[in-house]
């Protein structure tokens, strides 16, 4: 599960991360050998369904708070990111197309210094899998990728690609750089990619290879191959058609490489109204059910809600239904840039991309483009990692371990979530986002969110306001009897702070109450712009986002950030 250590210190409560099991997770040890208090907590984490095969191994095993009680020595290039609760804050995009995407156009370096122009710390490439991007697109899209990475040392650049999961939608898969990325990331597109297999598979069938194609990338980790490989679901509930099983199958697959899907959707200037933009759907979620899509979905999730996926913005949804269960599943969001909004290129003349796998560089062609979709890279949504240093490995650490939190149009400056045991006044105590908290039955536990106000223009031109911040609560249940499911009866949002400051830092704590059962909790906050109760009803979410509505969502006027879970558990 990783290769970090388990960290305990005093106040009665420890956190346990990385690799190294405390005795009581690690079932290798047998039973007569635990201490008794080792052994009740086994007892209890089996009986609850949190530990054991199938379980949420990953949330109890690899929480990612190694760092919980200060920050190790950093090290790596020193470039990017904030500072913050003892983390290096480094905001990044993980969907991005260039040139060799038979839909995209440009260089690898016109992103990359785009999306570091507008603030990022990291970036991936991720072309289309595809017949011809199989046969030449991950081979001859790395040179460019190397060379970026020699121009632009304070970015760092990773090579995956956009995955056609086999019998649902896509997804961003991309490994650390080293001497066999491409050997892996090509070996994985030709043996997995949907588009690639053939057309009288089963559904069960391509099920059976997607969840194959995730254990293969988990394989090359342990075989040192590469030193990391992630899987984020893209635009989940686009079409309908990932359906809540496959989900936790994929996780389930190897919960140390599918660790998400995207909260949000690129594509967010398809929403700009007309005649200033397209005056599409937000994301291009304009769709309806069709004979693929999963039957249970209701009609609103073909839609956003405040410009996120239906399956993270409906509280007590699907994405609250898995961490109902103990799993650990991030959210992110990105720029899906293909073509950008108000650019004045087009792709090179005399292209032929089935010959060659590429468009010809971009040209100034004279025109603004106010029919694109999409933003530059950091443009629009960041997904904010918290780092140990500046390195590919941190990323993919943070990433992997949950240290997560996104908005759009820059919302916030920066956030800091912990949960700690009440009355723990240390600096920088507690569990970050991400975490587990272990602590005795009946102990007291509080939030406590420190927010920096933004206080300089984002990209549009305005300085975003913070209006509200909800404090959004579930029991652990763990597994469920239906892996269907796409609801949890015990989340909702439990408390609500309205800000009127306009710049500087708030502070917010929120008691928990003492611990009698598991659970988690998750953080968001709004521009105040457009709310509506949520589909669960005005007792879950009184104040969720609303429906966004096509040809009249304007993604700059209803912004968001949300924050990635923190579990307490009983130790």
């Amino acid at each position: 599960m990783g290769h970090g250590h388990d960290h305990s210190h005093d106040h009665s409560h420890d956190t346990a991360a990385g690799g190294d099991l405390p005795e009581a997770l690690d079932l290798s040890v047998p039973a007569s050998e635990l201490s008794p208090s080792d052994a009740s907590r086994r007892r209890f984490l089996l009986g609850a369904g949190l530990l054991g095969a199938g379980a949420a191994a990953s949330v109890l095993a690899h929480p990612g708070a190694a760092e919980a009680a200060g920050l190790p020595h950093t090290h790596g290039h020193a470039a990017g990111g904030t500072g913050k609760g003892g983390f290096r804050w480094l905001a990044g995009d993980h969907h991005i197309h260039t040139q060799y995407s038979s839909d995209a156009q440009y260089r690898v370096l016109d992103q990359a210094q785009k999306g570091h122009a507008y603030g990022l710390d990291w970036l991936v490439i991720t072309d289309h899998g595809s017949a011809t991007h199989a046969k030449i697109g991950v081979d001859k899209v790395n040179p460019d990728i190397v060379k970026t990475r020699a121009e632009l040392p304070e970015l760092l650049t990773f090579q995956g690609l956009e995955w056609n999961i086999p019998a649902a939608e896509h997804a961003t898969v991309f490994v650390h750089p080293g001497r066999h990325e491409v050997e892996v990331l090509k070996q994985f597109e030709n043996a997995y990619d949907g588009s690639l297999l053939p057309s009288t598979n089963t559904n069960a069938q391509n099920e059976a290879l997607a969840i194959a194609g995730i254990k293969f990338l988990g394989e090359q980790v342990r075989k040192r191959k590469i030193d990391g490989a992630l899987f984020f679901a893209n635009h989940p509930a686009r079409r309908g058609i990932d359906s809540p099983h496959e989900i936790r199958n994929w996780r389930d697959a190897d919960p140390t490489v599918a660790v998400g899907f995207e909260g949000a959707p690129g594509h967010q200037a398809a929403g700009i109204p007309a005649p200033n933009g397209r005056g599409g759907a937000r994301g291009y979620y304009d769709n309806n059910p069709s004979a693929a899509s999963f039957p249970g979905y209701p009609l609103e999730s073909y839609r956003t809600w405040g410009g996120f996926d239906w399956m993270t913005a409906t509280v007590g949804g699907l994405w609250d239904s898995l961490l109902a269960e103990g799993k650990a599943w991030w959210i992110t969001v990105n720029s899906d840039s293909h073509v950008n909004y108000l650019d004045q290129t087009e792709r090179g003349p005399g292209s032929d991309f089935n010959a060659n796998g590429k468009y010809n560089d971009p040209v100034y062609n004279g025109s603004i483009n106010t029919q694109a979709g999409d933003f530059w890279p950091g443009y629009y949504g960041r997904t904010n990692v918290g780092a140990s240093s500046f390195s590919y490995k941190a990323v993919i650490d943070g990433l992997r371990a949950g240290r997560v939190w996104v908005d759009h149009g820059r919302l916030i400056k920066g956030l800091d979530a912990r949960v700690r045991v009440s009355g723990d006044r240390r600096p920088s105590t507690g569990t970050p986002l991400g975490g587990v908290l272990q602590v005795k039955r009946g102990t007291a536990t509080e939030l406590v969110l420190d927010i920096d106000l933004q206080d300089v223009p984002n990209w549009a031109g305005f300085v975003p306001s913070l209006k509200r911040v909800d404090v959004i609560v579930g029991t652990v249940t763990g597994p469920v009897a239906d892996k269907d499911a796409y609801t949890t009866p015990n989340t909702k949002v439990v408390k609500s702070f309205d800000v009127t400051k306009t710049g500087g830092r708030i502070t917010f704590s929120h008691p928990l109450g003492r611990l009698d059962k598991p659970f988690y909790l998750r953080v968001r906050g709004t521009d105040g712009s457009r709310t509506q109760p949520g589909l669960l009803g005005v007792g879950v979410d009184p104040y969720g986002p609303q429906l966004d509505v096509v040809g009249a969502a304007d993604p700059w006027g209803d912004l968001w950030f949300y924050t990635n879970p923190i579990w307490v558990l009983p130790r």
